[in-house]
């Protein structure tokens, strides 16, 4: 875990190494700590053409009248009327092609549940080169994962442990939560010198009234608001007014932080190592400065981190 202070310079004074089971230390009584429990759903579908070559079928999250929003590969299997055979009679039927690339399919001979849990894969990150493993089930998955929703895990939230949560309530921090169903386009390199050219895959969350009032309570009592994970970012800041505070309820958002932005509710961030031109590396240069982000990444390859999904932690207080 390599903790960066964003009070101090750019510098070796800002970066402290550290292990995660260190992470309560850096909390403070009253502080409050906010978790996205999306579960990530089985969402990768292997079928054939009906020529008997391979395709691919990734469900992002259901439409209309038992439809789907849904990507694939080759781009040829879905076109509108081609079919995908999973297996046991169920296949994948396109309906339109969307503007963004994106798909709109049905589900003929079962439903999208069914076919899920029959034939479906745990969507790995695409820069993981191997197909999902039994330990992935467990791995991939936050200890604190409730409703499938998303295709790829929040996963700051993977460095938890059920003990470390337990001992961070004991220390009286107290722990709220959001929803915030995680879509492929967090994998989607930044192309676009113009970043306003940028398109953002709309993402859907939740935020339970208890939540918005334990902000508030923190609030009020001079105390801070850790985020686990910048979707959790993307969500409070997605649903914060002008005033800093949050509004419940569920909508979605095309949030994209850059540099630039005012951050109105999140106080400190836990987040890993980001890929290069990603919306992400972008969101934690905004909270932490780009000097130091960058100069806190040099220091992350010199000690040689793990990077991405799997990796090491990053904690900016």
């Amino acid at each position: 875990m390599l903790v960066v202070d964003r009070t101090r310079a750019a510098g070796p004074a800002a970066f402290r190494d550290s292990v995660f089971p260190e992470f309560p230390s850096l909390l403070r009584e009253g502080d409050l700590l906010v978790i996205n429990t999306t579960k990530v759903r089985h969402a990768r579908l292997l079928g054939t053409r009906p020529s008997g070559a391979p395709a691919e079928v990734l469900l992002i999250h259901p439409s209309v009248d038992d439809t789907w929003i849904a990507i694939g590969r080759p781009g040829t299997a879905m076109r509108p009327g081609k079919r995908i055979v999973l297996g046991e009679g169920i296949e994948v039927e396109t309906l339109e092609v969307l503007p963004n690339g994106e798909r709109v399919v049905r589900f003929v001979g079962g439903t999208a549940a069914e076919a899920m849990d029959r034939f479906g894969a745990l969507p790995l990150p695409p820069y993981i080169y191997r197909p999902p493993e039994t330990q992935d089930e467990v791995r991939y998955q936050t200890v604190y994962a409730e409703r499938p929703g998303s295709v790829a895990a929040p996963t700051a939230g993977l460095h938890f442990t059920e003990s470390l949560l337990h001992r961070i309530v004991e220390d009286r921090v107290a722990i709220a939560s959001v929803d915030l169903e995680v879509g492929p386009g967090t994998f989607k390199p930044v192309e676009e010198e113009d970043l306003t050219h940028h398109h953002m895959h709309p993402e859907r969350y939740a935020i339970p009234e208890d939540t918005v009032a334990k902000i508030a309570a923190t609030r009020a009592r001079g105390c801070r608001v850790w985020a686990v994970g910048t979707t959790v970012v993307r969500t409070l800041e997605s649903a914060a007014r002008a005033d800093g505070t949050v509004r419940s309820g569920q909508d979605s958002t095309r949030l994209m932080i850059t540099p630039e932005y005012q951050f109105r509710v999140v106080d400190a961030l836990i987040t890993n190592f980001h890929l290069p031109r990603s919306t992400l590396l972008m969101l934690v240069s905004a909270f932490a400065g780009h000097q130091r982000t960058m100069a806190a990444y040099r220091h992350a390859v010199d000690q040689r981190y793990r990077f991405y999904s799997y990796g090491d932690a990053m904690v900016i207080v």
